[in-house]
C-alpha cells in the first residue's frame, strides 16, 4: 500500500477541541475534505499555516499533521471510498448528504490507509455524526460502515490495489484519450503511490552527486536529481543548513537545466516562485531576474535563496508578466507558465477534484498570451523555454505548436536524448519534453520509488 499510512499514532488535543481527544482534528478535516471537493478549494490554501480554514489554524502542530494526512488518503482514494461506501449501504446516502459522506470518508481514510487505531477512527466518526444535528440519526450508519471496514481491511486493500483507479470521470477520460487506455491506467495507477522526495543539488559535479548520494542514502538519478529512499524531515538533512541542495521533483528540474551553459548571462525567470528554477539558474552562474506577482511568494523565494547562498546572484521583481518592462531583453528566459497542475496529483490529489475541463481551457487561453508577451523579452539570438505540469497537450504541446507557427523569429531549438539521460523515450517528434508519472521506473533492487511529475517543455531560440 502507499507509504502514506506511515503516520504517527498519537492524537494530541487541540485548543479548540471542546470534546473528545482527536474529535477537533477529525472535524476539521471533514470541513476541508467538503471544502475541497464541494468548493473547489485547493487544498494548499486551506492548509496553509498562516491563512489557512480557521479549523485547521485552531489545532496544534501534531493535529494539522494528521488533518493533512487524512485529506491525502481520503482524496487519493476518493473514487475507491464512494464505491465501497455504496457496495456496504443498503440505499443511496441522502441527497445534499455531503457532511455525512465527508464524515464516512474521514474515517474509512483512517482505517485503510493510516496508522491510527481503528477503534479510535470508528469512536471519533460516530462522535462527530452525533455532534452535526444533521447527521445524528445516521451515527449507527457511521459506525456499521467503520466496523465493517475493519473486518474486511486486508480484503479491501488488494482489491483497490488490483482494480483500475476511480478517477473522476473528467479526468479519468481525458486521459485515455490523450494516452490511449494502457498509458492512462499506469498514470492513474501512480498517482494511487505517495511521490517521492527528489533534491537538487548546487553542485552537480559527479564526484559531489556521488558522494550526497552516499551521505544521503539516496538514489542518484540519471537526470542528475537524488532521490531519497526514506521520509524524513528535510531540514534535518546534512547539508540542508549549509544550502546544499533544495527539494524540487526531478522533472520540475529540467526546464532550467535546458539552458545548457549559462554563466555571466542574463536570464528572466518568470513566475518565479518558490524558487527550484531560479536557484538553478543562479548555481549554473546565471545573472537571474526572478518574477512573480506575488510579494508573499517572492519573500519566500528570496529566503529560500539566502539558505543556498544564492541570493547575490539574483534579483527579485514582483509584478504581473504583462506588466514587466525590463530595460533590454534578455539572453535567455524561462515560462514556468500557471496552469492545471495535473501532472503533480501524486503530490496534490485534490487536482482533479478541484478543476474541470474548462479550467484547462481557460489556462490554455493564459499560457499562450503569456507565451507571446515572454518572447518579446528575449534578446536575438537568446533561449525561450516555455513550461508548466501539466499532463493535458492543451496546455504544453498545442500552445507551443501554436506559438511556432505564428512566430518568424522563433524557431524550435529541439531537445535532444544527450539532453534527457534516464527519459529519452519523454521527447517528442518535435523534440518537446513530455514526461508522466509512469515514466522514469526505478529500477530492479532500488527500494526507491519511481515516477517522475507530469511535465512539458518545448525550448524555442530567436533569429534575429
Amino acid at each position: 500500500m502507499s507509504s502514506a499510512r506511515r503516520r504517527p499514532r498519537r492524537e494530541g488535543r487541540s485548543p479548540a477541541s471542546a470534546g473528545k481527544p482527536g474529535l477537533a482534528a477529525r472535524q476539521a478535516a471533514q470541513r476541508l475534505l467538503g471544502a475541497i471537493v464541494d468548493a473547489r478549494t485547493p487544498m494548499d490554501a486551506l492548509t496553509d499555516d498562516t491563512h489557512g480554514h480557521p479549523h485547521y489554524l485552531a489545532l496544534d502542530a501534531r493535529d494539522r499533521s494528521l488533518v493533512r494526512a487524512i485529506l491525502m488518503a481520503a482524496l487519493r482514494h476518493r473514487g475507491d471510498l464512494e464505491a465501497l461506501v455504496a457496495r456496504f449501504t443498503e440505499r443511496p446516502l441522502p441527497e445534499g448528504a455531503a457532511s455525512l459522506r465527508a464524515i464516512i470518508h474521514v474515517a474509512l481514510a483512517q482505517i485503510l490507509f493510516l496508522d491510527v487505531p481503528n477503534h479510535s477512527a470508528t469512536d471519533l466518526a460516530v462522535a462527530a455524526a452525533q455532534a452535526d444535528p444533521r447527521n445524528r440519526r445516521f451515527a449507527g450508519l457511521v459506525n456499521a460502515l467503520c466496523r465493517r471496514a475493519i473486518r474486511e481491511a486486508e480484503a479491501i486493500r488488494t482489491e483497490i490495489e488490483t482494480q483500475p483507479v476511480r478517477a473522476p470521470q473528467w479526468f479519468a477520460d481525458r486521459l485515455e484519450a490523450v494516452y490511449g487506455a494502457d498509458r492512462a491506467r499506469a498514470i492513474e495507477a501512480a498517482h494511487r503511490r505517495e511521490a517521492p522526495i527528489d533534491l537538487t543539488l548546487k553542485d552537480r559535479s559527479p564526484a559531489n552527486v556521488a558522494a550526497r548520494a552516499q551521505t544521503l542514502d539516496a538514489w542518484a538519478l540519471p537526470t542528475g536529481s537524488l532521490r531519497l529512499r526514506h521520509g524524513t524531515e528535510i531540514a534535518a538533512l546534512p547539508g540542508f543548513d549549509e544550502g546544499a541542495f533544495w527539494v524540487q521533483d526531478a522533472a520540475a528540474a529540467i526546464p532550467a537545466r535546458l539552458f545548457g551553459e549559462m554563466s555571466g548571462r542574463h536570464v528572466a525567470d518568470l513566475c518565479a516562485a518558490p524558487g527550484g528554477k531560479t536557484a538553478q539558474l543562479a548555481a549554473l552562474g546565471a545573472k537571474v531576474t526572478a518574477v512573480d506577482q506575488s510579494a508573499n511568494r517572492l519573500k519566500r523565494l528570496r529566503a529560500n535563496l539566502d539558505r543556498l547562498g544564492l541570493s547575490e546572484a539574483c534579483e527579485t521583481v514582483a509584478a504581473s508578466l504583462f506588466d514587466f518592462t525590463p530595460d533590454r531583453p534578455f539572453d535567455a528566459v524561462l515560462l514556468d507558465a500557471p496552469c492545471s497542475s495535473t501532472g503533480t496529483v501524486r503530490r496534490h490529489p485534490d487536482v482533479p477534484w478541484t478543476k474541470s475541463d474548462a479550467d484547462i481551457v481557460k489556462l490554455a487561453g493564459l499560457q499562450a498570451r503569456m507565451l507571446a508577451r515572454a518572447a518579446t523579452l528575449v534578446a536575438p539570438g537568446g533561449l525561450l523555454v516555455f513550461a508548466n505540469c501539466s499532463l493535458d497537450p492543451r496546455e504544453g504541446e498545442d500552445v507551443a505548436r501554436a506559438f511556432a507557427a505564428a512566430q518568424d523569429r522563433f524557431t524550435v531549438d529541439a531537445v535532444s536524448a544527450a539532453e534527457l539521460p534516464g527519459l529519452e523515450d519523454c521527447l517528442t517528434a518535435e523534440g518537446f519534453v513530455r514526461t508522466t508519472p509512469a515514466d522514469l521506473p526505478a529500477p530492479a533492487g532500488e527500494i526507491a520509488a519511481g515516477g517522475v511529475d507530469g511535465f512539458f517543455a518545448a525550448r524555442f531560440r530567436r533569429t534575429v
